[in-house]
């Protein structure tokens, strides 16, 4: 009975996972270059974060970066690489004063040395906070992740610290980027694409996911209400069948 009443009750999403598509094209609908779309978009991003915490999302991952975003002309990139240093250090204090918490995701060794010197600082001077906790994933691809996860394995097993046969789901999962994270509830993406894009692949296996024909620049924290309270009226099972 309590397993059929757990899959009765309301769902709500914790966590919440969103692909911030659609910057370029905002700007390019408005006749202005790409990165004004960018930057736009990092100011609405600090709308979310502070209306996450009343919507009853305790984690938001943001995919901001992803390993195939290095195919971008070098303007763009380098251009992304500036706003990600200006907002680690205009949004330093306001983060601090609303308890939010910051961690990063990603292969972050081909960044330059100096934005990873920031995203550490960043990481160390929040990590007290628990109000809300924000994972940025930065030169991250979900399969790059599967595979350095598998590399680390594989050491452990040659070191003699794990059996192969003892390799399971939960202890595979340890060794992920995000292995002291709950996984992501729900899935959203901006921008009208209907992919994931090489996101979260092995923690979004049972999220559920929405597609939103909007870019990223546009997404209120009206519409992330609204977007929680569809996925409210979802029957969440996990392969179970219901009562």
């Amino acid at each position: 009975m309590a397993n059929t009443r757990a899959l009765h009750r309301k769902p709500q999403a914790s966590h919440v996972a969103i692909i911030m598509d659609g910057n370029g094209r905002w700007a390019q609908r408005r006749g202005l270059p790409r990165l004004a779309g960018h930057a736009k978009g990092v100011e609405r991003l600090r709308d979310i974060l502070k209306a996450c915490p009343d919507l009853g999302v305790t984690h938001l991952t943001l995919y901001a970066f992803s390993t195939e975003n290095w195919k971008r002309s070098e303007t763009e990139v380098s251009g992304l690489m500036r706003l990600f240093r200006r907002y680690i250090r205009k949004e330093s204090a306001r983060l601090v004063q609303a308890g939010v918490r910051i961690r990063f995701i990603g292969n972050r060794h081909r960044l330059d040395k100096d934005l990873q010197g920031l995203m550490a600082w960043l990481e160390e001077l929040t990590s007290p906070f628990t109000a809300l906790n924000v994972t940025v994933a930065i030169d991250y691809g979900g399969r790059d992740e599967i595979l350095r996860a598998t590399r680390r394995a594989m050491t452990a097993i040659e070191a003699g610290d794990l059996r192969a046969e003892d390799l399971d789901d939960a202890t595979l999962s340890g060794f992920m980027d995000t292995a002291d994270l709950p996984e992501p509830d729900l899935v959203l993406r901006t921008s009208g694409e209907v992919r994931v894009s090489n996101f979260l692949l092995w923690q979004a296996a049972y999220a559920e996911y929405e597609f939103l024909d909007l870019c990223w620049p546009d997404f209120t924290a009206e519409v992330l209400a609204g977007c929680l309270d569809r996925y409210g009226t979802r029957e969440r099972r996990f392969g179970a069948v219901a009562g």
